[in-house]
């Protein structure tokens, strides 16, 4: 019996050492597979990896940006008549575009759509009813009101090379104008793009060159800008007279010449210079000249006997000329989080405050007559064409704010700021449907609330903008509509009744992919 139990044991090890032995095999042959599988893997990823950084590079790609706002608009004028609009809906659309051929090269693009709700209304004598406005002006046809045309509010390169001690940009094209530095708070837009805001908001044609380096401070910056605003060029084609006849339809002027009737051209110069910016604390510095910046100049103005300016029998001769020249400075200060890890609330808080100055340089150009210059003179201001003088005129603005986080996940913002008498910016394309409240002479205030719904995909934003002004002619542009009248003035004057106050509500919901 002890021989066949030893026998049994000798049998059961021997065979179980053959199957170890054949298992050590068939893991180590498995091994090696997954081996073989996950080096096959590496240089499968790695071949899509190539696949999918090379399609990046042949494909543009689009997200979306489209917003719904309810607007409710108050103003208030010197004598106490109000104007309001108590149900102002409009759809925003922005189709913004990328692509990037190589890693130095970008280009970038974006397609606006701003309409009111239906189709624009008609007077009951026919004419539309926004009558002589500028809302299609160059400048601001894609933050006015306007048509359900998609138009090109940005397309431009951008090529950025970098060294070991420094990056450059070089940028040509329909630059990104709006909402920059501090302006980009208010509109919830993460990012802000080139120009200081407090000086210049508004669509623009032009160029760029910047150099960036952290040798001697963190975020160190200088970029040249040039831009065109309005060019100076007959049409294709054009009529060789005004006279339109079977002849001079048939005989046509040199193609885009320059025409001795029309605006000269409009450009602007400037740079900005940031001499620290750490991603917490940031100090930015912008100077301008803006060239032959046009405005509506009174040209004549013939009365009656009673020789009192906006009678029934006044007959007032308006034209649109280039007025002279506009400088526009800022300094301003933006923190990122307040303190080191203080706490949260404070860590998700951003503060800022900023000092801009304007400095007018009229031309020496005159169409006045003399009844032109009267009326002006009995209107209590200089007979100039630029902001209502010949001579230069100096006007400075502040603007501070804060935005904080609250209780509901979103954020919370404050914003004031107040100009002088001949404060000038180039802020015309300000989202606000009251007019630029950063060119406001006077005080702007203003509160928002804006809240994640839906991730970041979909936001809601409640702003309300309130406008007090000291001075007329906030919202005009180089020449007699600029003029700056006080309040008082107008008041005592029975011609003149000008908007003294003006609130913009507005709830919008916003959807972006």
């Amino acid at each position: 019996m002890k021989k066949i139990v030893t026998l049994s044991v000798v049998a059961f090890l021997s065979t179980a050492a053959f199957a170890s032995a054949d298992m050590q095999t068939q893991i180590d042959e498995l091994t090696k597979k997954i081996e073989s599988l996950e080096s096959s893997k590496e240089k499968q990823d790695k071949k899509i990896s190539e696949i999918n950084i090379q399609s990046a590079k042949d494909n543009i790609k689009f997200d979306i940006d489209f917003r719904t706002s309810y607007d409710k608009l108050d103003y208030k004028t010197v004598s106490g008549a109000k104007y309001s609009n108590n149900a102002l809906y409009s759809n925003r659309l922005w189709l913004n575009m990328g692509f990037a051929p190589a890693d130095e090269m970008i280009f970038k693009g974006q397609l606006a759509y701003h309409k009111a709700f239906g189709s624009t209304a008609f007077r009951t004598d026919g004419f539309p009813q926004r009558g002589a406005g500028f809302d299609t002006f160059d400048w601001i046809s894609s933050e006015t009101l306007n048509d359900d045309k998609l138009r090109v509010r940005e397309a431009y390169w951008l090529w950025t090379p970098e060294t070991d001690n420094a990056s450059y940009t070089v940028s040509i094209g329909r630059r990104p104008s709006t909402n920059g530095f501090m302006a980009n708070l208010r509109e919830d837009d993460p990012k802000d793009k080139s120009p200081n805001g407090h000086v210049i908001n508004m669509e623009f044609d032009g160029a760029s060159a910047g150099i960036k380096s952290d040798v001697l401070l963190p975020g160190m910056l200088f970029k040249i800008c040039l831009g065109r605003g309005l060019t100076n060029a007959k049409a294709w084609a054009n009529e060789a007279d005004t006279t339109l006849s079977t002849q001079s339809m048939a005989a046509t002027s040199p193609n885009y010449i320059v025409d001795g009737n029309a605006l000269d051209t409009v450009d602007m110069a400037g740079f900005i210079f940031i001499p620290y910016d750490d991603g917490q604390y940031a100090v930015k510095t912008t100077w301008y000249r803006g060239f032959n910046v046009p405005g509506m100049v009174m040209s004549d103005y013939s009365f009656g006997a009673d020789a009192t300016p906006g009678t029934a029998d006044d007959v007032q001769t308006w034209q649109m000329l280039n007025t002279g020249d506009m400088d526009g400075m800022a300094v301003s200060f933006k923190v990122d989080g307040i303190g080191d890890e203080i706490n949260d609330f404070l860590d998700a808080t951003s503060f800022f405050a900023s000092y801009a100055r304007s400095v007018s340089h009229p031309t020496t150009d005159t169409i006045r007559t003399a009844n032109a210059t009267a009326a002006f003179g009995m209107l209590g201001a200089d007979a100039g064409n630029m902001l209502g003088s010949n001579e230069s005129k100096t006007g400075d603005s502040v603007w501070i704010g804060a935005v904080m986080p609250n209780l509901t996940g979103g954020k919370f913002g404050l914003e004031y700021n107040k100009g002088s008498k001949y404060w000038r910016p180039f802020t015309y394309g300000e989202d606000t449907m009251i007019g630029s409240k950063l060119a406001a002479r006077g005080h702007a205030y203003e509160a928002y609330w804006s809240q994640p719904l839906i991730q970041d995909v979909f936001s809601m934003q409640v702003r309300y903008t309130y406008i007090k002004y000291d001075y007329t002619g906030s919202n005009g542009f180089f020449g007699d509509g600029g003029t700056p009248y006080s309040m008082a003035d107008a008041k005592a004057n029975p011609n003149m009744d000008p908007v003294e106050t003006a609130s913009d509500l507005r709830v919008y919901f916003r959807y972006r992919y």
